[in-house]
């Protein structure tokens, strides 16, 4: 989806053929375009499909937030400055946590 509404990851002037247009002149004219069809489609499904999605975001955030913190307290073990270290000295590691 990111690629339809502008990213460089895929042509705009592909998107656009998909879409059954010309490319556009610049990216929010493309945007406009993506807008303009999900406007014509079918809204109830649309509506249906934003709040399964919006469902699934509000049950995800909170499981990503905690993945994030728990990460960012592993950076600070010293079980990352090992792993960095075997890598430099092309060797195994020796984790401290795994003594």
């Amino acid at each position: 989806m990111r690629a339809a509404l502008g990213d460089d990851a895929e042509p705009r002037d592909e998107i656009a053929a998909r879409l059954g247009r010309s490319a556009p002149a610049s990216r929010g004219s493309l945007r406009t375009i993506v807008a303009d069809r999900l406007g014509r489609g079918s809204q109830l499904s649309i509506r249906w499909t934003k709040r399964a999605l919006n469902n699934w975001l509000r049950q995800a955030g909170p499981i990503f937030d905690q993945s994030l913190a728990l990460e960012m307290l592993t950076f600070m073990h010293g079980d990352v400055r090992e792993g960095a270290r075997a890598i430099r000295e092309k060797r195994a590691p020796a984790f401290p946590s795994a003594r």
